[in-house]
C-alpha cells in the first residue's frame, strides 16, 4: 500500500476552535458522582482544529473557516494555529468568548466531554461565502457540525457548486444533519452518531450495513462509520467492508476520531483507494489514542513506519 500523501494538496477545514480544559481522572464520574483527579491541562481543541492541525502535519497546505473570541484564548488558538502552519486568513474575532470544552479523561484513555460553542456558535453563512474563492480552489472541504447547521450547509453548497469534495463529520449528530448528505462526497459518523442519525443502534453487520445505506439512501456519496476499538467501516459497491482497529496502549482517546478524518481527508486528496485510505487513516488514529491530549495528530512518517510495523508483524 502506498501511504504517500505529496505535493501538497490544499484542503479548507471550516468548523470550530476551542481551548480545551483537561482533567485527568481514575474513572469517569457517574451522574451526581464527583471524582478527584490530577492537574489541569490546557490546551487549544476543537473538532475544526483537531483535523486542520493533523492535516497540516500530514503536508497538506491547510487553511480554516471559522472564528475565536476577542480574548486571551482567542489568541492561544491564533497562535497555535500559525505554529501549526494553518493559515487563518478566514477567522473570524468576534465579541463572544472563545469556545470552551470541559474533557475528563479516564485512566483507560475514554472521556467525557461538554462544550460551550462561544465564537463557534456565531459563524455566519456570510462568513463561508466570503471564502468561496478559497474553497473553489480547494481539493477538499471538511466540515464537522460544531458550527451552526445553516453556515455548515453553506459551505458545502459552495464546495459542491465548485466541484469540490465534501468530507462530513456528523459530530455530533444533531437535529437536521440528515438534509446535509446530499451535499456530502464523504460522510464519517461514528457508531453513536451513526445510531443517531439512523435509529439503528447496532454493530452487527446486518445492522451496520442497513444504517449505512441509510445515509446512502438520503443522498450521501460515500458513508463510513469509525467504531473504536472496533476498527470502522464503509459500504462499497453495496458491500460492507470493515477494516480492523490496530491495537495500541491507549492514553487518551480525545481527538481520535478528528485526526481519523484530518488523515483520511489528506490520503484521498492524492490517492483513490479507500480501503488503504481507511487504514491510514486508522493508524493515524491509534498513534493519537497513544499520546497525551487532544493535540497528538501524527506527521506521515510515523504514520508510514506505523504502517511498515504493523505489516511486518502481520
Amino acid at each position: 500500500m502506498s501511504a504517500k500523501v505529496s505535493n501538497k494538496p490544499k484542503i479548507v477545514v471550516a468548523g470550530s476552535i476551542n481551548i480545551d480544559l483537561v482533567v485527568d481522572l481514575p474513572a469517569l464520574p457517574k451522574p451526581n458522582e464527583t471524582v478527584i483527579g490530577g492537574e489541569l491541562h490546557i490546551a487549544v481543541g476543537g473538532k475544526g482544529h483537531n483535523q486542520a492541525v493533523a492535516l497540516a502535519r500530514l503536508g497538506c497546505e491547510t487553511h480554516f473557516i471559522g472564528a475565536v473570541g476577542m480574548d486571551d484564548h482567542g489568541a492561544l488558538a491564533l497562535a497555535h494555529f500559525k505554529d501549526a502552519g494553518v493559515n487563518v486568513e478566514f477567522v473570524a474575532a468576534r465579541r463572544n468568548a472563545t469556545g470552551t470544552a470541559l474533557i475528563l479523561v479516564a485512566a483507560d484513555g475514554q472521556n467525557m466531554i461538554a462544550v460551550s460553542p462561544g465564537a463557534n456558535g456565531a459563524v455566519t453563512p456570510k462568513d463561508i461565502q466570503a471564502a468561496e474563492n478559497l474553497i473553489a480552489s480547494a481539493d477538499a472541504l471538511v466540515v464537522q457540525l460544531e458550527l451552526p447547521l445553516e453556515s455548515v450547509e453553506a459551505a458545502m453548497i459552495v464546495a459542491r457548486r465548485n466541484k469540490v469534495r465534501t468530507i462530513l463529520n456528523p459530530a455530533p449528530a444533531i437535529d437536521g444533519a440528515m438534509r446535509l448528505m446530499p451535499l456530502a462526497d464523504i460522510v464519517t459518523p461514528n457508531e453513536l452518531e451513526l445510531a443517531r442519525l439512523t435509529g439503528i443502534d447496532d454493530q452487527s453487520d446486518p445492522a451496520l450495513h442497513a444504517a449505512l445505506h441509510a445515509l446512502k439512501k438520503a443522498g450521501a456519496g460515500q458513508p463510513v462509520v469509525t467504531l473504536g476499538l472496533n476498527g470502522c467501516a464503509a459500504l462499497i459497491d453495496g458491500a460492507l467492508v470493515r477494516v480492523p482497529a490496530f491495537r495500541v496502549k491507549a492514553i487518551d482517546a480525545t481527538g481520535a476520531g478528528d485526526v481519523f478524518n484530518g488523515a483520511l481527508a489528506a490520503f484521498l486528496a492524492k490517492n483513490s483507494d479507500l480501503v488503504d485510505g481507511l487504514r491510514f487513516a486508522s493508524a493515524a488514529a491509534a498513534l493519537s489514542v497513544s499520546r497525551a491530549s487532544a493535540d497528538a495528530a501524527p506527521k506521515i512518517i510515523e504514520i508510514e513506519a506505523f504502517l511498515r510495523d504493523a505489516n511486518a508483524a502481520a
